[in-house]
């Protein structure tokens, strides 16, 4: 099987080819905008791996990466959620025409499954009741909860017009190794850094906002089953299934680091849902109970992590 990850050299990317090697049974095309991107994974040096260096715009040569293919990762995203409604059309330009055109090239090059990481914090937006299901409204309240939607319904659209397979992930708040530790996203893993350095930590509003946190091999490895698997959905929530408050969550990180923490809080931003966390009994009934880490677990696990690798 042929296998080629666009956006590989980022976080989920990183993870996601850590777990494909052990199979050893794919050939695997990485895909990122710079090779120096790769450095982690650069260490495999096994003949299963390409990595291709190509810029993700409206007119990349989709055939000429796409072609022999089997299996299609799409985790490109130019857009972080937090910014998303700065600069809305030229990110849905990027974004959702860059991913029309991709959608047309695994058409002609006969590409038998797409898999698209779709948000599930923010598709959904402000719900009346929680957890959410994959049928509950989705009424997104930034520009980048649209470009995802807008994305699932591409998918959905070449799904009936050419028979394109598809499966889309709904994912929630994925933290843990290889994640940037001071990037727009992440509150577990910038938190857990930023209390390693004796940093201070930002918080946005008072600290109720609930969110779903998963560790990435746990997403990793679901991910896994959602695309090995056979269902009759494809459109699946990823996450533990129950919420954390920010609160609740630093509570945890001061506890389970033993460090006290320097925290500053500031207004609330409008792109800030109150709560968000994710049904995943449809996950459940296809491919059996996720058992997710507790996240104090989690948590520790990225510290040890970040010791190793980062300068504390």
């Amino acid at each position: 099987m042929n296998v080629i990850i666009l956006g590989a050299a980022g976080f989920i990317g990183t993870n996601l080819v850590f777990e494909l090697v052990k199979e050893k049974n794919d050939y695997i095309t990485l895909v990122d905008q710079n090779r120096d991107y790769f450095p982690t994974i650069n260490l495999f040096r096994t003949p299963i791996i390409k990595i291709v260096e190509s810029k993700f715009e409206y007119d990349t040569d989709w055939d000429s990466l796409l072609k022999d293919q089997d299996i299609v990762y799409h985790l490109i995203s130019s857009t972080a959620p937090s910014t998303a409604n700065q600069k809305i059309a030229q990110e849905m330009t990027i974004n959702v025409g860059m991913t029309a055109n991709l959608l047309d090239a695994c058409v002609r090059q006969k590409v038998k499954k797409v898999i698209f990481l779709s948000s599930g914090g923010t598709v959904y937006g402000k719900a009346e009741s929680y957890p959410l299901k994959e049928t509950t409204s989705t009424d997104p309240i930034s520009s980048y909860g649209i470009q995802k939607l807008t994305i699932e319904k591409l998918l959905y659209l070449y799904h009936y017009m050419y028979n394109l397979d598809y499966r889309i992930i709904r994912l929630a708040n994925p933290y843990g190794p290889y994640q940037r530790p001071n990037g727009a996203l992440g509150a577990v893993t910038t938190f857990t850094y930023k209390a390693l350095r004796g940093e201070q930590i930002i918080v946005y509003g008072n600290g109720s906002v609930v969110r779903d946190y998963i560790y990435i091999a746990d997403a990793i490895k679901a991910i896994l089953k959602i695309v090995n698997g056979e269902s009759e959905y494809r459109i699946f929530n990823l996450g533990c299934g129950y919420g954390t408050s920010i609160g609740e969550l630093l509570d945890i990180i001061k506890k389970t680091l033993n460090i006290d923490l320097d925290i500053k809080y500031m207004p609330g931003r409008p792109v800030d849902v109150p709560v968000n966390y994710l049904d995943i009994s449809r996950f459940i009934k296809a491919y059996g109970k996720l058992n997710p880490i507790p996240l104090d677990d989690g948590i520790m696990r990225t510290a040890n992590f970040m010791k190793q690798h980062y300068k504390l």
